[in-house]
């Protein structure tokens, strides 16, 4: 068997050599929508014992215009547990003739730190082969071999928009006699191919078109078929552990990369006690939390087992920095020196909600924050920003799941749900009208929820930067000054408000001696595509309700010709409701925006979008004023 795989690799590759890479023979179909088009891909992965695995990978695109020139960059990953072999890259012009070669010593050889780690262990080898003749194709070769045997992990095909796929293929050969779980995620983009023969597994894909981005499109891994891998058994950095259940794979994780790390030193002891705790855990863990916000910053470090395992906790006390696993578990920590326990947890950020499978136990996840339960309820804490509020998650962590790391084993716990009247932007103003078309106006603003997460970024700037932020988000008026005051973080609530002052010009349009307004001028006007040939499902990835009171003065002298009939609308996305009143001479207006998180499939988008104009059209609503 072993003779009959090695002369069916040999034969792969000579037909791989063999592939005829010219542009005109790319099916029509591959071309609608494409900046690239890959032409093959094969993975060939074997598995030959708990701390062997061999890789090779071929991977041929053609790049169809100078949009696509970023799928032609060649990038191959490494540590000191993956040693890289042979590499060959070979450039093609569009008749398909070979133009360049490169080998290993063309590549740039970079620390592996996608967000400016200080120190890392991986790195990265990266060659941009370019041609200013559109289309050219790039194909590259190269081999690996690494001890770290967990990362057998999935097969998916397409990893971009507007990227089309011939021909894709990813073989497993195991001869370790370790039992290797597989899963697949069926998509109607493609259909699998798959063969299994003695110890090889062969999957394959043909024939993928390119998916163009539509609004409110989900995240492309949502919309994409993949195989999943998971060995039973395997090694991490020299460390060997068991899958064959998440429990098993839990108490790995707490032994092998979490307790090592998670030192109770005097130094942190003395920090708990220099906190002078009282009150309820509650308040115990946000005096903590704030705490160790105050005195911390976040800088990736991809160093450790893997880009695994957190760097000690008695390291982020003395430098003051950390990632989101080195951070969470000095927050861990420090709760466990005040008696509180609390649990590491892996989960999924993202705007579109991924899950862990309860029946499917595999290292994933690109996230880590913190699971205190209390007597009253369980605190979730977001360790990586100074800024955020005590016991909120980000809208990219509600409505999922996480992996809690337990002594015993892993638990698999649900995030909180987000309501939309707990995701809101709440506007009072009181609003001058001039004759002359222009206004004057006071406005408190607070937001909560997913629009606190989104809002957060105002205080990260300075003043000037901060007025042409709201400038900007109020770019439907003509605003001649603006001041922001009173911009305020409620670490405590998870509330961020401000005070906006602004003047605008021509907001009225004058009729002889009347003039005519629209009813909503705050807000951030959204358009959307009304393409009739949707092709994607859409997703309103998290609730929010927009809640206005607008209280117009109007200029002396004038009245209200005829006050608008309040309305309301209802659907499956959500609901509008717009009142109008007045008194003393002034129009009162109460207008709520509620959208529910959702993901719908295309056939309703038509319906989504007949909402969205509906609520628009209501806010465009316009009002008379007529000279006494």
């Amino acid at each position: 068997m072993k003779k009959f795989y090695i002369l069916w690799c040999a034969l792969l590759y000579v037909t791989l050599l063999a592939q005829d890479y010219n542009a005109s023979l790319i099916p029509e179909n591959l071309l609608k929508n494409a900046n690239a088009v890959v032409r093959e891909s094969a993975e060939d992965y074997v598995l030959k014992s708990v701390k062997e695995l061999h890789i090779k990978q071929t991977h041929a695109v053609t790049i169809l215009n100078s949009a696509g020139d970023e799928f032609s960059t060649v990038l191959i990953p490494y540590n000191p547990n993956t040693k890289v072999g042979s590499i060959k890259v070979e450039v093609y012009d569009a008749a398909g003739k070979l133009s360049k070669t490169y080998s290993k010593k063309d590549f740039n050889d970079y620390t592996n730190n996608p967000s400016a780690a200080l120190y890392v262990d991986d790195r990265i080898l990266v060659l941009r082969p370019m041609s200013s003749q559109y289309p050219y194709t790039v194909k590259s070769y190269y081999e690996t071999t690494t001890s770290n045997t967990v990362y057998l992990n999935y097969f998916r095909p397409v990893t971009s928009y507007d990227m089309s796929v011939e021909k894709s293929t990813f073989t497993v050969h195991n001869t370790s006699g370790i039992n290797i779980r597989t899963k697949v995620t069926d998509r109607p983009l493609a259909k699998l191919t798959h063969s299994t023969e003695g110890n090889v597994m062969k999957y394959s894909y043909e024939n993928i078109p390119a998916i163009k981005h539509e609004d409110l499109a989900p995240s492309i891994s949502y919309l994409v078929p993949q195989v999943e891998f998971s060995p039973e058994k395997f090694t991490l950095e020299g460390k060997e552990g068991n899958m064959t259940d998440w429990n098993s794979f839990g108490k790995w994780y707490y032994t092998q990369l979490i307790n090592p790390v998670s030192e109770i030193t005097p130094e942190i002891r003395a920090e708990v006690q220099a906190l002078n705790l009282s009150g309820t855990t509650s308040d115990k863990v946000k005096t903590i939390y704030q705490y160790m916000q105050n005195k911390t910053r976040y800088v990736l470090i991809a160093m450790g087992i893997g880009g695994w395992q957190p760097m000690p906790a008695a390291e982020v006390s003395k430098k003051g920095y950390g990632d989101c696993k080195a951070l969470t578990n000095y927050m861990r920590t420090l709760l466990s020196a005040a008696g509180i326990n609390s649990y590491f947890s892996v989960i999924y950020d993202d705007h579109s909600v991924i899950t862990f499978d309860k029946d499917f136990p595999r290292m994933s996840g690109n996230h880590a924050i913190l699971m205190v339960p209390t007597e009253k309820e369980t605190i979730w804490l977001e360790n990586t920003s100074q800024q955020h509020a005590f016991n909120h998650l980000s809208f990219t962590s509600h409505h999922r799941n996480v992996l809690a790391v337990k002594e015993d084993g892993i638990q698999i716990v649900d995030t909180p749900v987000y309501k939309p009247e707990q995701s809101m932007e709440k506007l009072n103003a009181k609003i001058h009208l001039g004759t002359d078309g222009t206004i004057s106006s006071d406005v408190r603003f607070e937001f909560s929820g997913g629009q606190y997460d989104s809002n957060l970024r105002l205080l990260g700037l300075k003043n000037d930067e901060i007025q042409e932020a709201l400038k900007n988000r109020h770019y439907n008026l003509k605003i001649d000054d603006l001041k922001v005051n009173n911009l305020k973080n409620d670490r405590d609530e998870g509330k961020i408000g401000y005070d906006l002052s602004l003047k605008a010009n021509g907001f009225s349009k004058k009729i002889g001696n009347d003039l005519f307004f629209p009813v909503m001028p705050f807000y951030e006007a959204v358009m959307f595509s009304s393409n009739d040939e949707r092709k994607l499902p859409f997703e309103n990835s998290f609730p929010f309700q927009d809640d206005y009171e607008i209280e117009y003065i109007i200029p002396a002298g004038y009245i209200f010709a005829e006050i608008p009939k309040s309305s309301s609308i209802t659907t499956e996305f959500g609901s509008y409701t717009i009142d109008f009143t007045t008194k003393d001479g002034k129009l009162l207006v109460k207008r709520v925006l509620t959208i529910n998180k959702g993901l719908y499939p295309k056939e309703k988008y038509k319906e989504y979008l007949a909402f969205r104009k509906q609520t628009a059209s209501r806010d465009n609503t316009k009002i008379l004023l007529t000279k006494q």
